[in-house]
């Protein structure tokens, strides 16, 4: 038994592996069975700044154990790799919000597909890693194609607008496809994905889809999309896999109590996509200039300031920007229904990210 837990699985340890998942599976445990018992209860701001500080610490105090073990190198990747992961997932928080706010999701029950959605991103995010991994150790000149993506990702949120006039959105069609092709009520049903009532056609009691399955669905594709930028992000940092891995995790487990933090103050960030295009621009230029032509050699450290610098620059700028600003509520259908077939609204998710 010793000697299989010091097999090495990626270039690791298998008890390194081992010992990673069993704190996130304990972590995931509490936040479920003991922090969230109450489902009928709100999530506050007080409380998601505090567990947004919770999970930034742990994901800190696991980067300074990465540093003692596998030294300073791997612990500034690890670092520079979830500030950046971090990041990246704030411009998702603001996307989750907008199809929470299209499908009447009320506060009490958006915890719970966060919660569902968190468990479906660590499975999806360990397997576009793996898959990523295997590409970069296979051929090195991956990387490259991953900065010109990264380069291409950045200047594209730059010069792409909020909307997109004459374009249904994302939730317009796939809402549109699912009520087609499968049943799906209009109201919820408590904090149910599914429920149970008569089939029209029929008149016999049929499984039914809730909004908040469509909810759940919809947040999973949103973070598979964010996934297609911030994988390559980080292999631009570093393309050691556990270290890939376990900063994307811990960026990830935040992302929830993060959302209840950021979610009420989304129109006060109106310039952080701007920061956000900035630090894949300068990821993607960091492979070019230090890798494919290897013209300087660019520390993790440097990538770890220069990404802290724009992100905190575009937070700053936005909420001075916007300081004062009244805030206008968005127009919403009311909480737990759909929106009505004919009047569906143009935010556009995730527009720029493809």
């Amino acid at each position: 038994m010793v000697d299989f837990l010091y097999m090495t699985w990626l270039g690791k340890p298998i008890w390194m592996w081992l010992g990673f998942h069993a704190v996130i599976f304990i972590l995931l445990a509490l936040d479920l069975g003991l922090l969230h018992r109450d489902k009928s209860r709100e999530i506050g701001v007080k409380e998601s700044l505090l567990l947004t500080a919770f999970y930034l610490t742990l994901g800190l105090l696991f980067g300074g154990w990465v540093w003692w073990y596998l030294g300073p190198q791997a612990g500034q990747e690890y670092l520079a790799g979830l500030v950046v992961e971090k990041s990246l997932s704030m411009d998702n928080v603001f996307v989750i919000a907008v199809i929470f706010g299209y499908l009447g999701i009320p506060r009490n029950a958006q915890h719970r597909v966060l919660l569902w959605g968190i468990l479906a991103a660590i499975v999806l995010r360990g397997l576009m890693i793996g898959l990523g991994a295997a590409l970069v150790h296979q051929a090195e000149w991956v990387l490259t194609i991953f900065a010109a993506f990264l380069i291409y990702a950045g200047i594209k949120m730059l010069v792409s607008g909020d909307e997109e006039e004459g374009e249904n959105t994302s939730a317009d069609r796939f809402t549109a496809f699912m009520r087609r092709h499968m049943r799906v009520t209009d109201e919820l049903d408590g904090q149910n994905f599914t429920t149970r009532k008569p089939d029209p056609k029929t008149g016999r009691p049929a499984l039914w889809l809730t909004p908040l399955a469509l909810a759940l669905v919809l947040v999973n594709g949103a973070d598979v999309i964010f996934a297609v930028d911030s994988v390559p992000a980080i292999f631009a940092i570093t393309t050691d896999t556990y270290v890939v891995y376990t900063s994307n995790i811990f960026a990830i487990l935040g992302l929830r109590a993060l959302y209840f933090a950021l979610a009420a103050m989304v129109d006060r960030f109106a310039y952080l996509k701007t920061a956000l295009a900035l630090i894949l621009i300068f990821i993607g230029l960091k492979i070019v200039v230090a890798d494919t032509f290897e013209l300087v050699e660019i520390q993790p450290w440097v990538a770890l300031v220069v990404t802290v610098v724009l992100l905190a620059g575009g937070i700053v700028y936005s909420l001075w920007r916007t300081r004062g600003a009244a805030e206008v509520p968005a127009e919403a259908p009311p909480q737990g229904q759909l929106p009505p077939r004919a009047d569906l609204p143009r935010e556009r998710l995730g527009s720029s990210h493809g």
